[in-house]
């Protein structure tokens, strides 16, 4: 058998298609990428707390699944549309922990799959009734709007109240033979959306004023920011605690006092600790998810 008289023993084999087991290895960093700029924690609080108030109007599971599909493709293309709109900003800004900065995911990927996730939201949604279905996806609307150019002006915190409030409204018009939920259950949300805002926005308020955004939170300045915060979450709590026909009771009375004081504490302590509003808020909003969901129809 003839030899190749220039052929090296040494030479790198000719280089084809990678190992299947080799090609998932190098997914996972995206795939890890994708889940981290989704937004992962408030997407998976957001869709527990959507079904939860669905379960509690007495939703059966087939319609808590679609329920909770629903919210989590919305959420998820809120999320990945952040990401990518942002990407340019907090790579100027050096924010690592984005994973778009970090180059665990490339900021096509991200926007791809916003528009996917979109797509998906839409006959999800409109499968809980058309009503339910539309006023979801103008609360999703609302995210993508924001992310998309009201998040620099001094309108910022109206897609958060717009998107908070449209949750329990989904989640009781989504319900066989249900309408509106109560009054004051979507101006508590809103209200919790507005404090969601301010919470969210504050630890990043000097490097988003850096790079151009001025929003409603960076206009009021760190300071402001910060002891406006508790105000819109105790209001919301007020709502859901003396709104509420009938007597308030000692768990409502207590429920009230509790978020005053979280919330005020947050405020006052943040100077320090800029965390801890934001903190303060999460713990807020549990307050209230758990006054919702006690009263058991709330969305009735």
């Amino acid at each position: 058998m003839d030899v190749d008289a220039d052929a090296d023993p040494k030479a790198a084999p000719a280089v084809g298609p990678a190992p299947p087991a080799v090609a998932a290895r190098r997914r996972l960093p995206a795939v890890g990428g994708l889940l981290t700029a989704c937004h992962l924690g408030a997407t998976l609080a957001v869709v527990a707390l959507v079904t939860a108030m669905a379960a509690a109007g007495g939703q059966d599971a087939a319609g808590c699944a679609l329920v909770a599909a629903a919210v989590l493709a919305g959420q998820l293309s809120v999320g990945w549309s952040n990401d990518a709109v942002d990407a340019a900003r907090d790579a100027a800004a050096g924010r690592r922990g984005k994973p778009v900065v970090a180059g665990t995911v490339g900021v096509a990927a991200v926007r791809l799959a916003a528009v996917m996730a979109l797509a998906l939201c839409v006959p999800l949604s409109l499968a809980c009734g058309p009503l339910a279905g539309t006023v979801h996806l103008a609360g999703v609307a609302a995210g993508w709007a924001y992310n998309l150019g009201l998040k620099a002006t001094a309108m910022s915190w109206l897609p958060y109240a717009a998107g908070f409030a449209a949750l329990p409204a989904f989640a009781s018009l989504g319900l066989p033979g249900r309408s509106w939920p109560p009054w004051w259950t979507v101006a508590a949300a809103a209200l919790l959306g507005v404090g969601a805002h301010l919470a969210d926005v504050l630890p990043d308020i000097g490097d988003d004023l850096a790079t151009g955004v001025r929003g409603w939170p960076q206009r009021l300045g760190a300071v402001r920011a910060r002891l406006l915060l508790p105000v819109p979450l105790v209001a919301a709590t007020a709502l859901l605690v003396f709104a509420r026909p009938g007597p308030v009771g000692a768990a409502g009375a207590t429920a009230s006092a509790v978020a005053a004081a979280l919330a005020a504490g947050g405020a006052l302590l943040g100077r320090r600790r800029p965390g801890l509003p934001f903190l303060a808020a999460v713990l807020v909003a549990a307050v209230d998810v758990a006054l919702l969901l006690g009263q058991g129809a709330a969305l009735a």
